[in-house]
């Protein structure tokens, strides 16, 4: 009897453990997490001025990428682009097209390969660094704006920062998040949910969508998001060179 107690107890030790350890996954190394705004690094001071700024990982990808700008064309609105450097290769028409019509353009590391590219502070930044190379040679332009893969959460130190920002990078995370960079089969109205889903603390809005080939349904999504912000009073903005940072604390 005693040993039976015993295993039972044992076993339920063990599944906690399990679920324990896989909500801090979700968390620490998973695109879909929104913070607090404790959590956040927000140097911009709240305002009546409502903003938001869509944006979108994991690109270029052909057919998606392109119903993207479609989509934010018919609605005229900005938004941002977060690309992955190997994923340029053939691919240059698109980020010509996004660049062409006024869109942000930002940085995603090189090879998205979490354990490549967070070996070293020094490999997350060469990682930057070719993607950056990479876009300049199809539009001529050097973007400063960057995002961590799954999040600069517990990620950033003090000494990544400082070299980020020598090398003249700005880093942006989010606030709002969908989960199609989890489940691309997840349909288009929990997708709108979820992007709707936001925190009126918050002085900006950064959404974060993604615009890889298997993300048909956040096509679906967008148009009903955007009409969303628009009816909340909300300007859509791109990343630009002088929008201010918006990053996780940084670790200590």
């Amino acid at each position: 009897m005693k040993n039976k107690v015993l295993y039972l107890f044992l076993t339920v030790l063990i599944t906690i453990s399990m679920i324990s350890g896989f909500s801090y996954s979700v968390k620490g190394d998973n695109d879909f997490y929104n913070p607090s705004e404790d959590e956040m690094e927000d140097k911009v001071s709240k305002s009546d001025k409502k903003i938001i700024y869509l944006t979108f990982d994991d690109g270029p990808s052909s057919s998606v990428n392109n119903e993207v700008l479609d989509i934010l064309k018919a609605k005229d609105v900005k938004a941002t682009f977060f690309l992955v450097g190997y994923k340029i290769p053939g691919r240059e028409d698109v980020i010509k097209r996004i660049h062409n019509e006024g869109h942000g353009i930002g940085l995603h590391t090189y090879s998205h390969k979490t354990k490549l590219i967070y070996s070293s502070e020094d490999n997350f930044v060469k990682e930057m660094d070719q993607t950056r190379d990479e876009i300049k040679k199809v539009i001529n332009y050097s973007p400063t704006a960057i995002r961590f893969p799954y999040g600069s959460k517990k990620r950033l130190t003090s000494s990544l920062l400082e070299k980020l920002h020598s090398h003249n990078y700005k880093i942006y995370d989010w606030n709002v998040c969908v989960s199609d960079g989890i489940d691309y089969n997840a349909p288009a109205s929990k997708l709108y949910r979820e992007a709707t889903k936001y925190n009126k603390n918050f002085s900006r809005i950064f959404l974060l969508m993604h615009c890889d080939a298997v993300n048909k349904n956040t096509c679906k999504a967008l148009p009903q998001v955007i009409d969303f912000y628009k009816k909340l009073g909300y300007e859509f903005q791109p990343i630009t060179e002088n929008t201010s940072e918006y990053y996780f604390r940084v670790k200590k």
